[in-house]
């Protein structure tokens, strides 16, 4: 379950960006978010982007979209 206040990390092993959950009503296709170490550049992303973890389920690692960091 997506909330305010989660952080994620992006999957593609190339990135460093960490990102912060600022807005989210359940049932929306776009989450509002901002960096998670400045909390500057907010803008939206497709909550289908956003993965509770960093595998699939056939246990491969995610190349694409954000995984969860932190509740």
């Amino acid at each position: 379950m997506i909330r305010p206040g989660q952080t994620y990390r992006a999957c593609d092993p190339r990135e460093t960006i960490r990102i912060r959950i600022t807005t989210y009503r359940p049932g929306d296709t776009r989450a509002h978010v901002v960096d998670a170490v400045t909390g500057k550049r907010p803008r939206q992303i497709l909550v289908s982007s956003l993965h509770a973890s960093p595998t699939t389920r056939d246990g491969k690692l995610r190349r694409t979209g954000y995984a969860l960091e932190q509740q």
